[in-house]
């Protein structure tokens, strides 16, 4: 099967946003894709560089007019698209939403973020509700998915529980950066802490995972020069954590690879964590510190 990540610069113009979005959709239809993978809150700039109540105004519901456009937009070309929205569930309670519209123009399902950070430049804890929908997977035409979005990608329980329960593939929308005050040095770490724990999550479970980051220099417009430079950096790798397709570090791109659905069975005939697995003794998982 094919599949693609849409890697994209969002500027303060929402319309042309989405316009771009759907042209690379387009893209990766007309390549074969039949699972598109869209970034996090695609449809605008990442606005939780700043805590300001003007953003809620932003938020809508789903259904909705983007999970609605999105989904005609799949139900033409025949594929599966996993798109980003800011949910308004209710008047003062909003998530960071996951809706997967499949080639019917259905909403086969919707995952709610569930680890919500709050660090300098990301500050998502003063716009959404942590998810309440736990770590489900969402039956498609294209296969089971493990959707988590960006800070869940973090957490190996989060990729472990969608596993469990059956997911075929783990997915992650993102949106991820540099800080103007990281050092090169510093940048390179962080960039390969984050591919090293996202192909981690592919090895431990034999699945195979799409991540799809956003792409370009979004300014701070309450701090002078400081800003966001998200890296980029999209990629598609195997069960057994070899990158499959990678998109560029500064630049918009369609990624597209194919994958196998078989060679999860034989990676993990090969080996054999979820045999080994001792449940019995991973109580200590349920407590927050144990030292």
């Amino acid at each position: 099967m094919k599949v693609a990540a849409i890697q994209q610069k969002c500027g303060d113009d929402q319309k042309n946003n989405l316009l771009q979005t759907e042209k690379s959709i387009r893209k990766a239809s007309e390549n074969g894709a039949k699972l598109i993978v869209l970034q996090e809150l695609h449809k605008s700039e990442y606005f939780c560089k700043n805590q300001d109540q003007i953003f809620f105004d932003w938020a809508e519901s789903i259904p909705g007019p983007t999970s609605e456009r999105i989904a005609k937009l799949a139900k033409e070309l025949g594929v599966v698209i996993v798109a980003s929205i800011f949910e308004r569930r209710g008047a003062g309670i909003y998530h960071n939403t996951a809706a997967v519209l499949e080639k019917d123009g259905s909403i086969a399902g919707i995952y709610r973020k569930m680890h919500i950070p709050d660090d300098p430049s990301y500050y998502e804890k003063f716009y959404f509700t942590p998810g309440d929908l736990g770590f489900s997977p969402i039956s498609t035409s294209a296969g089971v998915l493990g959707v988590l979005v960006c800070w869940d990608q973090w957490f190996p329980e989060a990729a472990r529980l969608m596993a469990l329960q059956g997911a075929e593939l783990l997915i992650y929308p993102t949106a991820i950066g540099w800080l103007h005050t990281d050092t090169k040095e510093e940048q390179d770490k962080q960039r390969d802490a984050w591919m090293t724990i996202q192909r981690s999550h592919a090895i431990a479970n034999g699945l195979p995972i799409i991540v799809a980051n956003r792409v370009g220099f979004e300014k701070n417009h309450k701090l002078d020069g400081a800003g966001l430079n998200f890296w980029g950096s999209s990629f598609i790798a195997g069960p057994q954590g070899e990158i499959i397709a990678e998109a560029p570090i500064d630049q918009e791109h369609v990624l597209i690879a194919e994958i196998d659905m078989q060679t999860s069975e034989d990676v993990r005939r090969a080996w054999p964590f979820f045999r080994d697995r001792r449940i019995d003794a991973y109580s200590g998982l349920l407590k927050k510190w144990d030292a």
